[in-house]
């Protein structure tokens, strides 16, 4: 591993090059807990192209350094000017994950987030601690007053609370699925002071365990307050005149109701709006993939597209869709390549590059991509076979992962039949190849009485059990192998579909092993 130090130092961008996609999480929680620690007193951050890479880095950075906070930033789930708004959980994820920037840590954080997520602005630190409310057993608040803030935050109110951003109202309980928790929270009213708070599965609506206090954050960014309202109508009214009060969006935010896709207008709430760079501290080390820099080129021309498709059409009907400039809730071009620039952000590569100052290569090389094959129609199974042959032959041991046991099973029995792949050793370290369907086998030792000098021999055969034959008109039998009835050595016997090497010079049993392992 190269010397962090040197990246932890570092006052230009550098670029980390041979990191595969596979070591990514290991090289960002190394980076994390060299960022975070004795003198570091930061975060690392990493910048994925796309949700799928994001996941993958945050669910492997987890398993394989648990004791790392991992944190997910992601993007909205909907179109740039949709008419959708963002799915509560996502909103529930990114509101979490802002409030924890800004509480600060005392171990080792890793944040992941995406470029679409970095592209768009965002509620200010001072906002997102302004909107959090502390709930504790013995405080006193009313029924309609607890009801008008969950509203307020973006809360959704159902008969049953199964997803972040609800909550729901059954007498003097209320049950609140609340941004930052992984299950429900039960809050148990006895008039207006609350009594106590409890933790329950929103799957099986049963409480798990009871809590001494929560903060609780909004499930929605755009928060429904007097002063927003205030703000959003004379905003509206400036930019798209008096004919747009007649507008359904202008109505509903005016009764202080909420409508689908009104995050959209994120920038006529709020006084103003920052960046995700604005909630990170001074010693966090922000690293992104090289594939993430196409990526935002390619989003910021959908933005743009969107928004000249939209504004098209805007003020032709009533109630029609009137978009904001694009530099209200994106970065724009220039924008981001300063704030690039100004931190700075280093670059992931999966490629080799020839070290110099601004390249730091880590030797981590991608595993074998079997996409020409599929291509080009062949049998990706044989090649991955013929493949693990070449590593075996080179004394290289192959790791094949899986998605699941069942999965891993299914793999291992096709690779199987692509050729003879499996392997027992003696203790003398001979290897002894058998048919692909080994299990069908048994092997037998004949041992023919007639002729003394005859040794032993080994013979394939269906039979499991010992058996009585003749030969010349002489006995003969036929024994399963078993501890001790095999013999010390063994002759060479090849047939058209297997083989078995000469020589053993020690005692072999092949039913000591009930299954053989892959020689890959």
């Amino acid at each position: 591993m190269p010397d962090i130090s040197a990246i932890l130092k570092a006052k230009q961008p550098l670029t980390l090059a041979s990191v595969a996609r596979g070591a990514q999480p290991l090289v960002l929680a190394d980076l994390a807990r060299a960022a975070g620690g004795p003198g570091g007193g930061g975060r690392a951050v990493f910048i994925a192209p796309d949700d799928a890479a994001m996941r993958a880095v945050s669910d492997a950075a987890g398993y394989f350094a648990p004791e790392i906070e991992v944190l997910e930033f992601p993007a909205w789930d909907c179109l740039p000017y949709d008419r959708a708004s963002p799915a509560l959980s996502v909103s529930a994820r990114r509101l979490s994950a802002l409030h924890r920037l800004q509480a600060g840590h005392t171990g080792t954080q890793l944040l992941v987030t995406t470029v679409n997520a970095v592209l768009q602005r965002v509620l200010t630190p001072f906002r997102i601690r302004e909107s959090v409310r502390a709930l504790k057993p013995g405080m006193e608040i009313g029924r309609e007053s607890l009801i008008a803030l969950l509203q307020r935050q973006g809360y959704s109110r159902t008969d049953t609370v199964v997803d972040a951003g609800e909550y729901a109202v059954r007498g003097s309980i209320f049950d609140i699925f609340p941004s930052g928790l992984d299950q429900g929270l039960r809050l148990d009213f006895f008039g207006d002071e609350l009594e106590s708070l409890r933790l329950f599965d929103p799957n099986t609506q049963r409480s798990t365990g009871a809590v001494d206090g929560h903060l609780l954050l909004p499930a929605s960014e755009a928060l429904i307050d007097e002063d927003s309202i205030k703000r959003f109508r004379g905003r509206y009214r400036e930019l798209f005149g008096a004919s747009a009060t007649g507008d359904p969006l202008y109505q509903a935010v005016s009764d202080g109701r909420r409508l689908a896709g009104m995050e959209h207008w994120l920038p006529l709430f709020e006084e103003r709006l920052t960046t995700l760079f604005d909630h990170l501290a001074p010693g966090d080390l922000v690293v992104m993939d090289q594939s993430a820099v196409g990526a935002a080129e390619e989003r910021l021309s959908d933005i743009a597209d969107y928004h000249a498709s939209r504004a098209n059409t805007a003020g032709q009907a009533a109630g029609s869709y009137r978009p904001l400039e694009v530099g209200a809730l994106y970065l724009s071009d220039a924008e981001f390549a300063a704030t690039l620039a100004e931190w700075p952000v280093h670059r992931a590569d999966i490629f080799a590059q020839p070290e110099s100052a601004s390249v730091i290569d880590f030797g981590f090389a991608s595993s074998r991509d079997f996409s020409p094959e599929r291509a080009r129609g062949d049998n990706v199974y044989q090649a991955a076979a013929n493949h693990f042959r070449g590593l075996a032959a080179q004394g290289k041991k192959a790791l094949l992962a899986a998605y699941s046991t069942g999965s891993r099973a299914r793999l291992a029995s096709i690779i199987r039949e692509t050729g003879p792949r499996w392997s027992w050793r003696t203790p003398g370290r001979t290897r002894w190849a058998s048919p692909p369907r080994a299990s069908r086998w048994r092997w037998s030792c004949r041992w023919n009485r007639a002729s003394p000098t005859t040794r032993w021999n080994w013979s394939p055969s269906r039979t499991s059990s010992a058996t009585g034959s003749s030969a010349g008109g002489r006995s003969a039998r036929t024994v399963t192998p078993s501890w001790p009835n095999c013999p010390r050595s063994t002759p060479a016997i090849s047939s058209s579909t297997w083989s078995m090497g000469s020589g053993a010079t020690s005692a072999w049993n092949p039913f000591r092993s009930a299954r053989a392992r892959t020689i890959a």
